[in-house]
C-alpha cells in the first residue's frame, strides 16, 4: 500500500441550529475537550490516514486551528462552504497532491476509531468506493406532508450510512463534477457516486459511531468517552 495516499477531509463547516447551541458542535466540550479534539485523534491514530484537512466555518478557523495543529497529521484547517459540498471542495483543494483517495468524515461524529476508519479505508482501496453503516433496527415508515403513513419499507435491506466515506480520487472527482454539473443536492458523498452509476461498498460500523446534532447527542457522547477510558 506504500503508493496509496489517503487524505481526510474533515466537514466541520455546519451550524448548531438543531443543537440549539450559539457555540459550533465542534467546539462542544465534551468531558473537558472540544468537539473536534476526539475526531482528530481518531484519525491521526490511524496508520492508513496520511495527512488530515479541516473545513471549517470561517467563525471558527482561528479556534479549530488552534486545536488542529496540535495533530502532526494536519496539514490544513480552510474555510467551508454554506452546502456540504462546497466544503468539501474546499478540502479537496487543500490537498496534498499525492492523494490517491480521499476519506470525508463529518467533525461531529466524535466516536469514530482508528479501526473503523482503517475498515473503510481498506474497503475503499479493493472496491473503489467505501462507506462504513449500521443495518436498521426501527421499523421506518414513509409517510406524506400530513403524517400519514403511506408504506412499511422492508429494513432488512436497509442500511443508517455514516462516515467516514471514502473515495478512490478519480472516481470521486467524476462524481463531485456530475453533481455540481447538474446541480444535484446530496445529503452525502455516496449519492454522489450513486449518481454517476457507481457501486459503493458498505461497511459493518458501530453503532456508536453517532454524529452530534442535538443536546441528548452530548450526553451519549459523554458516556461513551467516559466508558472507553
Amino acid at each position: 500500500m506504500a503508493d496509496r495516499f489517503t487524505s481526510a477531509i474533515i466537514v466541520a463547516a455546519g451550524n448548531s441550529t438543531r443543537m440549539g447551541y450559539k457555540l459550533s458542535k465542534q467546539l462542544i466540550p465534551l468531558n473537558g475537550r472540544a468537539a473536534i479534539e476526539y475526531t482528530l485523534k481518531a484519525f491521526q491514530s490511524c496508520p492508513l490516514i496520511d495527512e488530515i484537512i479541516v473545513a471549517a466555518r470561517p467563525v471558527d478557523i482561528e479556534d479549530i486551528a488552534h486545536i488542529a495543529f496540535e495533530f502532526r497529521k494536519v496539514s490544513a484547517v480552510t474555510s467551508g462552504g454554506s452546502e456540504r459540498i462546497d466544503s468539501v471542495r474546499k478540502g479537496i483543494h487543500a490537498c496534498d497532491k499525492r492523494a490517491t483517495h480521499y476519506a470525508i468524515h463529518d467533525g461531529a461524529r466524535v466516536l469514530i476509531t482508528p479501526e473503523q476508519i482503517e475498515k473503510a479505508v481498506k474497503a475503499a482501496y479493493e472496491y473503489g468506493a467505501a462507506a462504513l453503516g449500521t443495518p436498521v433496527t426501527d421499523t421506518v415508515k414513509v409517510a406524506d406532508a400530513e403524517g400519514r403513513i403511506l408504506s412499511t419499507p422492508d429494513r432488512s435491506s436497509m442500511w443508517a450510512v455514516q462516515t467516514p466515506q471514502v473515495f478512490e480520487k478519480a472516481l470521486y472527482k467524476r462524481a463531485m463534477d456530475n453533481a455540481v454539473s447538474n446541480g444535484l443536492s446530496v445529503t452525502d458523498d455516496c449519492s454522489m457516486v450513486e449518481a454517476i452509476g457507481e457501486p459503493v461498498r458498505i461497511i459493518r460500523g458501530e453503532y456508536s459511531n453517532i454524529k452530534l446534532t442535538t443536546p441528548v447527542d452530548i450526553t451519549i457522547a459523554e458516556a461513551l468517552l467516559s466508558k472507553r477510558k
